[in-house]
Formats: structure tokens, sequence, C-alpha cells
């Protein structure tokens, strides 16, 4: 009989999960085998808990959801010569296919036929995780699991902001959900000049200001667009960084930035969005990128060589801890919006 593990399960077409005791995976030739010590909560994992449109759309119940972690390997397979039990790791949860004509150019993120660990396949709310070996990424072995375990989110932050110039930029962060918070990490330490942030929670205004914000709007208590302008002499931000995904804040967004300047979107919002092309995009010449994932693996070096040069603050990030018995808990905290990062330990 095979061992059995403590996982998170969506265990029904539903609100909720469920703690179960399930089979440990099994691995092949190409896979290793990672006990997880560390593993946070993503605003992907919210969708998933509360059962919105895109998760009816997207995933398949039964299943272990969960896409980010940090833990050890304990199990190798046949083919796997690189890697040695007892690596510390974490793993780039976008599987992909490796020939389609982006992966070919060298552009995995943008891979055709990606599937997503802890939303296509089964994913690391668990003890243990299995993982395709070229979706590794080796930790430091001094780097704290926990912290390792927010590199994968905070490579989406480092995609977006770093994406484009920004030494000597205003920037603005439309959102301040965990990744928006790192978001403003990373600007701060690559040498922004302001950073701008808003959101409509107090708690999360007060963790910007923390990591690294030059200074922060309520979005509902005043003007965002009219902020942003009086804060850079009437020019505008160079860059927006919208990871609300909120149409009035991709508006918004669009309005307060300068001629010429860029608009990277990492958000999702949940339906289409009406914009004025005309005049907020093309009389303004502005750049809109849209940012899935992380550049595999030029961001994961980059943001883990940002991590260990301290430059990055974390400690306002991850703000509660709990085991995994106690997840309700974490995602009632996701759904007020009273937290920073949640991390998890098996």
């Amino acid at each position: 009989m095979r061992e059995q593990m403590k996982a998170i399960m969506k265990h029904h077409r539903g609100f909720g999960a469920k703690l179960e005791l399930v089979n440990r995976p099994l691995i092949k030739e190409d896979e290793v085998l990672v006990k997880v010590k560390a593993t946070s909560i993503c605003g992907t994992d919210l969708h998933i808990y509360k059962w919105d449109e895109w998760a009816q759309s997207r995933v398949k119940p039964p299943y272990i959801f969960g896409h980010e972690f940090a833990g050890e390997i304990v199990d190798i397979g046949k083919r796997v010569t690189h890697l040695q039990i007892g690596d510390h790791v974490s793993g780039e949860t976008h599987i992909v296919c490796g020939r389609c004509l982006q992966c070919l150019r060298g552009e995995y993120h943008v891979c055709r036929q990606t599937s997503i660990l802890g939303v296509d396949m089964p994913g690391c709310f668990a003890e243990y995780v299995k993982i395709p070996t070229g979706n590794i990424w080796k930790n430091p072995v001094d780097m704290p699991f926990e912290l390792a375990s927010i590199q994968e989110p905070m490579g989406n932050a480092a995609h977006t902001v770093l994406s484009g110039e920004i030494a000597g930029r205003t920037v603005a962060v439309m959102g301040c959900g965990p990744i928006g918070l790192m978001a403003i990490g990373i600007a701060s330490a690559t040498g922004a000049a302001k950073i701008l942030a808003f959101d409509i929670n107090e708690y999360r205004l007060n963790l910007a200001m923390q990591m690294g914000a030059t200074a922060v709007c309520h979005a509902v208590k005043e003007n965002p667009v009219q902020q942003a302008l009086e804060w850079t002499d009437g020019n505008g931000v160079d860059v927006v960084c919208e990871m609300s995904g909120n149409p009035a804040a991709i508006r918004q967004g669009l309005k307060m930035v300068t001629n010429g300047g860029r608009i990277s979107i990492l958000s999702l919002p949940a339906r289409p969005v009406e914009v004025d092309i005309t005049n907020d995009i093309v009389f303004k010449g502005v750049t809109i990128q849209g940012i899935t994932g992380r550049k595999m693996f030029v961001t994961w070096q980059q943001v883990s060589q940002l991590l260990q040069s301290g430059n990055v603050k974390v400690t306002p990030l991850i703000t509660h801890r709990f085991p995994i018995e106690k997840f309700e808990e974490g995602f009632d905290l996701m759904m007020q919006g009273n937290c920073g990062k949640i991390i998890l330990h098996p």
C-alpha cells in the first residue's frame, strides 16, 4: 500500500476545500519528489477556493491545488543526473511543451501549450509534490524555506516591473495585494525615483509604505488620477504596474500614465474592460504589455539574487503563518484582504 500524506483538496465544484489523507505521488524517470517545507497562498488559489467563474471554467475537482512552495528533494527519477536527494528547491509552475513556435524562440513563458501546477495538475498544498526536473529551481541552502516559497509570485512582480526601464522612473502600482507589494519592493530596490501605491484597503496601504512606497492613495477616498498628477508635477507617471484587475483602476492607470509611458498589466479582469484607446493610448503613444508568468529562467535568477542581496524588503510582506490544518483561517484572511503573504507549513 502506498504511503499517504496530508493534502488540501479542492474536493468539489463549489466553495471551499478539505484537508484529506491521499496517496503520496509516484514519480516518473524525469521527475523529483519534494517534501514541502513551506507553501504560500496565491490569488489564483483564492479564485479556486471561492469557486468563481474563472475556476469553474478551468479546474477539474477533486484534486490538490496550490503552486507556490519550497522544500527538499527526497526522491529522484532514474534519468535525473543534475539534482540530488537533499537539495533545497522551488518550482517553476508553468509546464511548457518545448515544441511550439514560442518555445522554439526561447519564449517559454508564452508557450501555447502551458499547463500549470496546482491548476491543471496536482499541486503543492500537501506534504509532498512531484515536479518535472526541467521545472526545478535550486535554492541556496541558507535561504529560509518561507522566503524561498515566495519566489514564484515574486517572479511575476519582477517580470512586471522589470519589463522596461525602471531606474529613475516614476512608478504607479495599482493594487497592493501580495504581488503588488512585491512590485513595490522590487521597484524600490532597482532604482525607481518615486513609487505611488493605490488601493482601497488601509491595511495593505500601510504595508505598501513599509515595502518602500513613496506615497499611497486610497482609491475611493481620493482621486487617483489627480493624486498621480500632483505627485509628478502634472507630468503623469512613467510606468504603471496594474495588479488590481479592477476596470476603474485600469482606466485610471491609462489616464495617469505620461505620454510615451508604459503600462504593464499582470492582473486578470473577470470581464472585458472598456477603455478610451484613441485618447489614452494612441494619442499618448503608450506601450501596453501583457505580463504572464515569469521568463524562464531569467526572472528566477533576478528574484533569487535580489533576495540574497537583501535590497528587497521582505519582513513586512509575510504577515501570517499557519500549519496546513488551519488553511481555512488563511483563506479567510485573504478574502478580507487583511494580510500580506500567508505561509502554510505542512
